[in-house]
């Protein structure tokens, strides 16, 4: 969709008085011609986290970053302000996050935000969690977040469908992870991905085969949840390109192969002070009443935090898991030879992958282990935040942990201990994000957008009559 701006006056849709530091804008037009750049991207994202942009020639550096490119929203999906009548948004380019594309030098990639008739654009994902990073700033801390993405890279033959792994021999054993000898065997797709992560700066420091077959995983330093959401955002599509170019595909469906482990992407959350720089959950250096409770050896605040993730755990998870697929791969088994270590239990404990969250003894954050790699990474950010400042301000009690193996319990014992389980399907996730109270503060009109186009994509899948229900069941009855 394309509108017409005209140049005889300010796009409507930007703030009045906006004006980009001309210093800024220098600095970036001579790092611009240095490079070679020939294109330019200011990105927001739709509902799915998918980037979106108009490709502006360098050149064109000044108007694109006083937001000159207007977008028809409403033509995309889960955006809003549908209908021909509407208004235009206007991107408005961030310049302090600039990255040159690795893959490609032609284009300079830019995050940026969506404005609406002179203010943010009250549905755009990023502004969504900017509101929140705003209100523990109001409070003196800063979110940080790490992520542990993992996705499937596979070769499909052009003539029979086929998909195959990457390494030449497919592993035979129970579980493929770690092993050196498939690593090695994809490297045509890691060695490419994992030069441009550190050409990007962002602190790599492992990368391996998974527990999928030709699943990877990429871990880097963390960051400010917003840098990173950034960078996630970005990363998958560094992906799906770098993939391409050696003949393969990437995919982040959560759940590809009903015999492999889902593609997970952990979140692992901490605050930081920021009048001081520490880590708000490092436990106090003489101790705090939930280590003498609960023997983990956290912070009172994180503790809060804990405890704030779980009340809201239902509704999250409509977030951190947003697809259909993402419900198949919620279960401790399946048709897999050995448990998947899927996070189907409400519930927290010291180092246990059984539990959604974790207190991993290895560094002072909570881990949650439910988000997948089809996330929109700003929604999820901002309703884990928004949880856990809720948890901090009311001062909530996570109760007792479960360090043991939760997978070996019933169901009714769990129920008897006071575990839930996390919503079986997309469904009944969006059931409990609809009944949530805190997610209509922290979405505001964007709650029901998300609702309504969940709903959308549920009754699309689950009323689908498939191919192999009529081989199995045709004539059964």
């Amino acid at each position: 969709m394309s509108a017409v701006t005209d140049n005889s006056k300010p796009a409507f849709a930007v703030p009045e008085g906006f004006n980009v530091d001309p210093h800024l804008l220098a600095q970036t037009a001579a790092k611009l011609d240095a490079a070679g750049v020939r294109y330019l991207l200011s990105t927001y994202v739709d509902i799915h986290g998918s980037p979106k942009a108009k490709v502006n020639p360098v050149d064109a550096l000044a108007k694109m970053a006083t937001g000159s490119e207007l977008f028809t929203v409403g033509a995309m999906e889960g955006m809003g302000l549908v209908g021909p009548q509407e208004d235009e948004c206007a991107a408005v380019p961030d310049l302090d996050t600039m990255l040159l594309c690795p893959w490609d030098k032609r284009y300079a990639y830019f995050f940026g935000d969506l404005y609406y008739h002179g203010a943010p654009y009250v549905n755009d994902s990023r502004q969504i969690l900017k509101r929140q990073m705003d209100r523990a700033r109001s409070l003196g801390f800063t979110f940080n977040l790490g992520v542990e993405p993992e996705f499937y890279v596979f070769r499909t033959d052009p003539d029979t469908g086929k998909r195959t792994g990457m390494a030449p021999h497919r592993y035979r054993g129970i579980c493929p992870a770690y092993d050196v000898y498939q690593a090695m065997g994809a490297m045509d797709f890691l060695e490419p991905f994992s030069q441009h992560l550190q050409e990007l700066g962002w602190g790599l420091y492992s990368f391996d085969q998974e527990g999928g077959h030709s699943q990877f995983e990429f871990d880097c330093d963390y960051a400010d949840a917003l840098t990173m959401t950034d960078r996630l955002d970005y990363m998958r599509l560094m992906a799906k390109k770098v993939a391409e170019s050696v003949g393969c595909t990437a995919t982040f469906l959560p759940k590809p192969f009903a015999d492999d482990f889902r593609s997970g992407c952990h979140f692992n959350m901490s605050m930081k002070h920021n009048a001081s720089g520490a880590n708000s959950f490092t436990p106090e250096p003489d101790g705090n009443p939930f280590i003498g409770k609960y023997g983990i050896p956290m912070s009172k605040l994180a503790y809060h935090f804990t405890a704030g993730v779980l009340k809201h755990a239902h509704a999250l998870t409509a977030i951190t898991s947003p697809t259909y697929n993402s419900y198949q791969g919620f279960i401790a088994q399946g048709e897999m030879l050995d448990v998947s270590w899927a996070p189907v239990l409400v519930a927290y404990g010291r180092n246990n992958r059984s539990a959604m969250l974790r207190m991993p003894m290895s560094r002072h954050c909570l881990e949650n282990r439910a988000p997948d790699m089809s996330v929109n990474p700003y929604l999820a950010a901002a309703f884990h935040l928004a949880a856990g400042l809720e948890g901090i301000e009311q001062e909530l009690d996570p109760g007792q942990p479960f360090n043991d193996n939760l997978y070996q319990r019933t169901k009714r014992d769990l129920r008897k201990s006071g575990v839930d389980f996390l919503p079986a399907t997309l469904y009944h996730a969006i059931d409990a994000f609809d009944e949530d109270d805190l997610a209509a503060e922290v979405f505001g009109e964007m709650k029901n957008i998300f609702i309504k186009q969940k709903t959308m994509e549920w009754e699309r899948d689950f009323y689908t009559i498939h191919e192999d229900q009529h081989d199995r069941m045709l004539t059964f009855l």
